[in-house]
């Protein structure tokens, strides 16, 4: 019976390709400070847009970018109440002549 063993190359993922030649993007490296004073930098494409903020793989908080660069602050819609709501279905008069209605149900069940 013929030998069933694998010959040649092991299993896995070794490239048979020389890295001679190979040119690399370009690159940049962006540092970050969290508020726990751990730093860290890493590698984004040149063309990439840069974050302003990362969560800090030590701590979990968010880091801010050392060289100063701050996050924009995004104008923020408020939120809608109740009232709000209301409003927008039903009048100022449409609501006395409601609340007059169930004041006269709440006296009269006295």
């Amino acid at each position: 019976m013929p030998d069933k063993t694998l010959r040649g190359q092991g299993l896995g993922g070794k490239s048979l390709a020389d890295s001679a030649g190979v040119e690399l993007a370009a690159r940049q490296d962006v540092a970050f400070i969290c508020p726990n004073d751990h730093e860290f930098s890493l590698t984004f494409a040149a063309e990439a847009e840069l974050p302003t903020l990362w969560e800090c793989p030590r701590c979990g908080t968010e880091a801010r970018r050392a060289d100063g660069v701050e996050p924009e602050v995004k104008e923020g819609k408020a939120p809608r109440t109740h009232w709000d709501m209301l409003r927008e279905r039903r009048s100022i008069e449409e609501l006395e002549g409601i609340l007059a209605e169930r004041l006269q149900e709440i006296r009269t069940q006295d």
